[in-house]
């Protein structure tokens, strides 16, 4: 058998220790959305034990990072925050059930749709990335990214009314702005034209603006990329200027099929 206490012993950790948490916080996470939040499927009635859980936990680990009076102070703004962000989670549940055809319930949004849940997440994260909490917001979102495959970055800035449409693939980094009603779909990427680490203060993703649905696959990248409101990205366009107000945008991709077996078939084109 191989010497496990030799092979550990030269195994050396170049990082900095965190002293958090990270199982902790992801059952925290949960008990807030699916306990306290969304009670759907949970029998027990005592939400102020669930809250008062995720509160401990919070603070517990924001202390380890910063101190114990600025841990219960961020976390004391967080939890008045609550009634009003269930208030706009529900309202933008309601959005889903009355945008996808397939949708049954708001219910049925809230406990299965993959976008709702990466949304929640994203809200959630956001407020604590507002209140400079340190690694918290992130450990969040990249959760939620790890189990949907949504990759919403908590610096990002969403309007109301956002709708996510299957979601899979999606990507918004960090300094993009949506503004209210905005629907994308899956494999959307709204990201930095380039990356270097000299634009960390720097605005590097694009700005969308109200009442704008982007189709699956369309990128649109850079901090000074604009997408005027009210307007169309079609699906795989790829975007780097700005685009006004009630624009469509469409990528044109030609595609020739033919019958190998009957050369005297025609070609058939097709513009998708």
């Amino acid at each position: 058998m191989i010497d496990i206490y030799k092979i550990a012993s030269k195994l050396r950790a170049e990082s900095k220790h965190l002293p958090i948490n990270r199982i902790e916080l992801e059952d925290a996470l949960n008990t807030l959305i699916h306990r306290v939040l969304f009670p759907i499927c949970d029998q027990e009635k005592s939400r102020e034990k669930k809250l008062y859980y995720f509160y401990s936990v919070l603070v517990e680990n924001i202390t380890a990072l910063l101190d114990r009076k600025q841990a219960e102070e961020i976390v004391d703004q967080f939890i008045a925050k609550l009634p009003a962000l269930q208030d706009q989670l529900y309202e933008e549940a309601e959005v889903y059930s009355q945008n996808d055809p397939a949708a049954k319930s708001v219910e049925e949004v809230i406990l299965t749709y993959p976008g709702f849940f990466a949304q929640v997440v994203y809200r959630i994260s956001h407020e604590f990335y507002k209140m400079h909490t340190p690694i918290i917001p992130r450990l969040f979102s990249e959760y939620a990214h790890s189990k949907v495959g949504i990759d919403i970055n908590p610096g990002a800035e969403i309007g109301r009314a956002f709708y996510i449409d299957h979601g899979t693939g999606i990507v918004i980094g960090e300094t993009t702005v949506i503004g209210d009603n905005v629907k994308i779909y899956q494999g959307v990427t709204l990201g930095a034209l380039f990356v270097t680490k000299s634009q960390s203060n720097k605005k590097r993703h694009p700005t969308i603006e109200d009442n704008v649905v982007i189709y699956a696959g369309a990128t649109i990248l850079g901090g000074t990329t604009v997408v005027g409101h009210d307007s169309v990205i079609g699906g795989n366009a790829w975007l780097t200027k700005s685009v006004v107000p009630y624009s469509m945008v469409q990528q044109h991709a030609e595609i020739r099929i033919h019958n190998t077996l009957s050369p005297k078939v025609d070609i058939l084109d097709f513009n998708i």
